[in-house]
């Protein structure tokens, strides 16, 4: 089977992957299988691994070995290295590499280079996968030999970051309509609640809410869950303990 026979198959079983998955849990499978096929897949890479910033470190998401890990770690901790520059500064193809971190790129990221080629490793890829600033995240390969990444892995390798930034901007699109939707059902219930409680209209029970949180600093839909949960706490009371929404017995 040839290398692109390779590709192919990988990319199949990924994509197959990908349209059967629809928990978090199956998000994460599939990531880790395209991290794995694609250092399967691209020739002469020995490791792999998924980086995304998490409170403004960057930490490792599937590595394929600890060494990745720790060379993640060391890029958070310097502040510098290929993906962090995919992270925090790509370029307008959102692709980084090294070429040869102990010859002309040890120069650009001085103080992982020497690290990263005591581990191993001298040359490095780095895609951008998404610049979402709650998460931003990159697909990050790893070569023992300098110059791995011609034209022919540089295009491998995307078509598996393409995939991966896919599945994640589904999967994040996906997490933010849950949410949406959610925080619609509890600000609707919150407001029913109200609008019996205090005898006024969907709008007066909106801006019941909308005052509240305004007045306390809390999420719109913080107040709605509070709302709601103190509803429930009544109603699983004892009748001396219940208490209204006015604080009254």
């Amino acid at each position: 089977m040839s290398a692109n026979d390779d590709l192919l198959v990988s990319l199949t079983t990924s994509a197959r992957a990908l349209k059967s998955k629809r928990s978090i849990r199956d998000l994460e499978q599939t990531l880790a299988h395209i991290v794995e096929a694609a250092v399967q897949t691209v020739p002469g890479v020995a490791a792999g691994g998924i980086s995304y910033t998490d409170d403004g470190a960057v930490a490792s998401r599937h590595p394929t070995n600890t060494t990745v890990t720790e060379l993640d770690h060391l890029q958070s901790t310097l502040r510098e290295g290929p993906c962090i520059t995919a992270i925090l500064d790509p370029p307008p193809t959102g692709i980084v590499i090294a070429d040869d971190l102990a010859g002309v790129d040890g120069e650009r990221w001085p103080g992982f280079a020497p690290k990263a080629v005591e581990r191993g490793y001298r040359s490095i890829m780095s895609t951008q996968l998404s610049s979402e600033r709650s998460m931003r995240t990159a697909l990050n390969l790893y070569a023992a030999e300098p110059g791995t990444f011609d034209t022919e892995a540089q295009i491998t390798a995307g078509l598996f970051g393409t995939q991966a930034a896919l599945l994640l901007y589904g999967t994040q699109q996906t997490l933010y309509l849950q949410e949406a939707l959610e925080s619609r059902d509890v600000i609707g219930a919150a407001k029913g609640i109200l609008m019996e409680r205090f005898s006024v209209d969907d709008d007066g029970a909106f801006r019941l809410l909308v005052n509240a949180s305004q007045d306390t600093n809390i999420k719109l839909v913080e107040v709605a869950k509070w709302v709601h949960r103190e509803v429930v706490d009544r109603s699983q009371a004892p009748p001396d303990d219940e208490f209204g929404l006015d604080g009254r017995r």
